[in-house]
């Protein structure tokens, strides 16, 4: 079940909502908690019920575990440190045996030559954000930052269908207090107009925006055998684009849900691509998955307290586990290489002392961000290889052949003329592209948007617009990028 889907907007969605919000108004508050880790599991479920014991069986071990690792729990004899280390194994465990066994057989057979068959895995749903949000569980729980909760608690901070597929990835200390405030128990209509309006600035961003991209991106990386120097970079630019508007879509979306149930989501986007450096933006990019990174990868591998080598070594180290974590290939891998070497460059030239104009900051910024996300993007070395080149010109320069008389003198320089972006089928690829940039640097993004909202007629008029021009447009089956990591 799609957030962009009919059957979650006109009937899972506003079904969940009103018994929730009646069995509260009948003081069944367990039974309304109950109602929604059901309701959250009958979500997930909805993909494939053979991922349900899967989540079921990761949500009790690590409730056991953190309850062992809790100082309100000091019977068990063990020592703490073992046992966290257990329950973070037994989840990587989980992790790596469906996400990564394939990529592991793969990669052993080619450099032992070896012929061990591959196991075809599908890939649970969601399981790498709620094995990121309990393994975080699990070490608050062992520095005593946890309190006791119940299983059902436990389960609705696990659970909860608005974060649950793709995040953002929630912190027990930001969930917990709030299933538990009595404020949060009662209709808030202002809550329920600013989530409607976030909700509906996400389901434009996906339907109107990102799905127009992801033609053009797809053609380009999946269909073209070669690109044209334009052709390649309004593959890369369209899928930069689908990118940020598909899983900042997704985030509103999930926000915008959320907070009809009076809770409240952290942000996850910050107009990223306005950062003016790889620190800047990754400040602004997946923001949770950023604090993860930082807090249970980085700040324990040392962080910066060791001298610039291992400072430089940890940053590395972080990133290309972060890679990893997106997906099992080494395109991802090296993605994660990309960033961490940038963040690398980016620390030595701030402790030399040197400056560069906000402009071209921005403009190296950008690009590099854009260049990388090809291999984010590719499916094989030779796809990303592909597109690299044609951004180059290394596959040719093809302009439209209603400019072949005005620029005729470029044709010693091996400039063609002809049906330009016949690979990508889109003349208005363009256009959109120029569109995108103008759009994610000088626009509000929705959470700016949403600090300024009102309740009156010209909001309601708004959101009337693009919600009705997103809904005549969600006839066609369309997954969030996210979803496949």
């Amino acid at each position: 079940m799609l957030f962009n889907s009919q059957e979650f907007i006109f009937l899972f969605l506003p079904i969940t909502f009103f018994l929730y919000f009646f069995l509260l108004q009948k003081r069944l508050i367990t039974g309304a908690k109950g109602l929604l880790v059901f309701s959250s599991l009958f979500f997930y479920s909805w993909w494939n019920i053979a991922y349900l014991p899967i989540i079921l069986t990761s949500m009790l071990f690590n409730y056991t575990m953190g309850n062992s690792l809790n100082e309100n729990f000091s019977k068990v004899k063990v020592s703490k440190k073992f046992l966290l280390g257990i329950g973070i194994i037994a989840n990587l465990v989980l992790l790596g045996y469906f996400k990564y066994m394939d990529f592991f057989i793969e990669n052993f057979n080619a450099l032992f030559d070896g012929n061990i068959p591959m196991l075809h895995l599908a890939l649970p749903l969601a399981i790498s954000f709620f094995t990121f949000q309990q393994i975080a569980y699990l070490v608050d729980s062992y520095r005593a930052e946890t309190k006791e909760y119940d299983f059902l608690n436990y389960s609705l901070f696990v659970t909860f269908f608005p974060q649950l597929i793709a995040g953002p990835i929630v912190h027990h200390k930001e969930m917990m207090p709030q299933f538990a405030s009595k404020w949060n128990l009662v209709k808030n209509y202002k809550n329920i107009a600013l989530g409607i309006f976030i909700f509906s600035i996400g389901l434009f961003k996906k339907v109107m925006i990102a799905d127009h991209f992801a033609g053009w991106a797809s053609a380009g990386f999946d269909k073209a055998e070669t690109l044209t120097l334009i052709e390649g970079w309004v593959t890369s630019l369209s899928y930069t684009f689908q990118l940020y508007f598909d899983f900042s879509g997704y985030t509103d979306m999930a926000i915008g849900i959320a907070l009809l149930f009076n809770i409240k989501l952290p942000i996850n986007f910050n107009s990223p691509y306005k950062a003016k450096d790889i620190q800047d933006f990754w400040r602004r990019w997946h923001i949770t998955l950023s604090r993860f990174l930082r807090d249970y990868i980085y700040i324990p591998l040392g962080g910066n307290r060791n001298g610039s080598f291992r400072t430089y070594s940890n940053l590395m180290a972080t990133f290309i586990l972060g890679g990893l974590w997106h997906g099992a290939g080494w395109t991802f891998i090296f993605w994660g290489f990309l960033h961490g070497a940038a963040l690398v460059i980016h620390r030595t030239w701030k402790n030399l002392g040197f400056t560069m104009h906000a402009v071209l900051a921005w403009f190296i910024t950008f690009n590099f961000i854009n260049i990388s996300w090809v291999f984010f993007r590719a499916k094989e070395w030779d796809d990303a290889i592909k597109v690299l080149k044609s951004m180059c010109g290394m596959s040719g320069i093809e302009f439209s052949s209603k400019y072949a008389e005005k620029l005729s003198f470029l044709n010693e320089y091996g400039v063609t003329f002809g049906e330009w972006l016949h690979h990508i089928h889109g003349n208005k690829s363009v256009s959109w592209v120029i569109i995108g940039v103008l759009v994610v640097v000088f626009a509000k993004n929705s959470m700016e948007i949403t600090k300024s909202f009102k309740p009156n007629k010209w909001y309601f008029i708004f959101m009337a617009l693009i919600l009705l021009s997103a809904l005549s447009n969600i006839s066609k089956f369309s997954e969030f990028l996210y979803f496949n990591f």
